[in-house]
């Protein structure tokens, strides 16, 4: 049992439902809050710096920075991770998808304190990152690539295509940008700050699908040592033919009633002109009387 079962055991009762609707609300109430033009949307954003001075609500406010913009392609986003999210969670129930999306959260604010010490050190003052869920949310689609591979999803309702291959083609869409965006920022801003920058705008990408990728590692069961020992133990037996202790043969001679059990190296055969299954050894096989 891995440890995420044993902590659904004890905590599953205090799991809440549908968490992937409450991101989704909470990007809308940070489209109305944007486009009301007020500056409270510069209390919610993450920044280690203020977080470090008080104000640490930060540390999940960032949800509400809109992932995407207010448009037809956004909502239709927001559309998308409702039923995304609803079918990752009646595949890995309420519990296990709390666990996947707060470890979303808890990773990139532990990784956005990383990349601001570090940039703190090279560069002489801190680069807060910026944050979004919007590819939390990307990584529920991405789950549901991995936990049913041969399913088919239509993109935009119309494009039919295996998730495997939408999560390979998601993957290498996500590794280009941040590639491009590195390459992007150290041409305009030179190497050292271009890297910082890079950082800023892609650790998002980086520590959701690094996150994803820990949820369903940690998700397996692990075996100590002696765990290991025992099913390679376990694995050699039955591949042995016959398994050692069975008291099983799979040939026996009629005559001398030796078995492969006692002659592992003897050949066994049949006789042909035997009216019945007769077996014999290599030393019967032509020296027997025929039973007719």
């Amino acid at each position: 049992m891995s440890w995420l079962n044993k902590l659904e055991r004890k905590f599953g009762r205090y799991a809440i439902p549908h968490l992937y609707i409450y991101l989704v609300v909470a990007n809308v109430i940070g489209y109305f809050i944007e486009y009301s033009r007020s500056n409270l949307m510069d209390y919610l954003m993450f920044s280690p710096f203020y977080i470090m001075h008080g104000q640490v609500w930060r540390l999940i406010s960032w949800v509400f920075i809109p992932s995407t913009s207010l448009d037809f392609f956004g909502l239709l986003f927001l559309l998308c991770v409702l039923m995304w999210g609803r079918s990752l969670e009646s595949f890995l129930g309420t519990f296990k998808l709390d666990c996947f999306l707060f470890q979303g959260i808890i990773i990139s604010d532990i990784g956005g304190f990383v990349i601001y010490f570090i940039s703190k050190a090279a560069v002489g003052f801190g680069i807060p990152t910026y944050l979004t869920t919007y590819y939390i949310l990307m990584t529920i689609l991405l789950a549901l690539a991995i936990c049913m591979p041969d399913a088919e999803v239509r993109i935009y309702f119309v494009l039919p295509i295996r998730m495997k291959w939408m999560l390979v083609f998601e993957l290498l869409y996500m590794a280009y940008t941040v590639f491009h965006s590195f390459r992007v920022y150290i041409q305009q801003l030179g190497q050292m700050f271009g890297i910082m920058y890079g950082f800023m705008y892609t650790a998002q990408i980086v520590l959701a699908i690094g996150s994803m990728f820990l949820f369903f590692w940690l998700s397996q069961t692990h075996l100590g040592r002696k765990g290991r020992k025992r099913r390679r133990e376990f694995r050699k037996q039955f591949q042995a033919k016959p398994r050692p202790g069975s008291g099983l043969y799979q040939h026996k001679c009629a005559i001398c009633g030796r078995t492969d059990l006692d002659s592992p190296n003897m050949q066994f055969r049949y006789c042909s002109k035997c009216n019945g299954n007769y077996e014999y050894c290599e030393e019967h096989l032509y020296t027997h009387k025929h039973i007719v």
